[in-house]
């Protein structure tokens, strides 16, 4: 398989770093939270909080993976285009890409944003050898997650069981546990993540 993130172009990280802040603070003002409060509910220092809301910080996958948890949301939700839109397609050359300065892993939000979808898809490229854990705190609603393996191989750990994943698999879960992504091979990854709130409890 072709290396897709060496050959990727990025997008410009001013204007991503932009979007991410102006829907921190928007989520946030929608909770209602103060920095304090969101600092308390997310785990992130409130010095950070703010250089995020500024757009001067370039925050890693972790970080903002916490902000989410704090303002109950999905981290897809903290890239999606805070500017309102009633347009059905997101153009491919429309979907911005962000890298995660820590592990390398490229995240593409596919589905088009503001338009209240019950269900988002992210297609994500993983280094070879990379690594990134979260901790992951029940959302309400509980939010579902699968992971489609496109290309590749991946580990996939929640709480302490691993799954590997290959070409045409896919996991379901729930996201409510600590949750570590591993690519123990050579070759990047390619797969989808497909998030979707639910109405009710759900159980494997």
């Amino acid at each position: 398989m072709v290396d897709i993130i060496s050959t990727m172009k990025e997008s410009p990280a001013i204007e991503l770093n932009q979007r991410i802040a102006q829907r921190v603070r928007d989520l946030r003002a929608q909770g209602g939270y103060s920095l304090d409060v969101l600092s308390t509910r997310s785990g992130v220092s409130r010095s950070m909080l703010s250089l995020v809301e500024r757009g001067e910080s370039s925050p890693t996958a972790v970080v903002l993976e916490r902000i989410a948890t704090g303002l109950n949301v999905t981290l897809a939700s903290l890239f999606e285009n805070p500017q309102a839109t009633t347009e059905p397609i997101a153009r491919y050359a429309d979907q911005l890409l962000w890298q995660d300065p820590h592990s390398g892993y490229v995240r593409r939000n596919v589905t088009p944003a503001s338009l209240g979808a019950a269900v988002q898809i992210v297609e994500v490229l993983f280094p070879p050898q990379a690594r990134v854990m979260y901790e992951s705190t029940t959302r309400e609603p509980v939010v579902q997650q699968q992971i489609w393996i496109l290309e590749g191989t991946m580990e996939v750990t929640l709480g302490t069981t691993t799954h590997t994943l290959h070409t045409g698999d896919c996991l379901v879960m729930v996201l409510n546990q600590t949750m570590a992504y591993h690519n123990p091979t050579q070759h990047t990854a390619r797969y989808a993540v497909v998030i979707a709130n639910l109405a009710k409890p759900w159980s494997p």
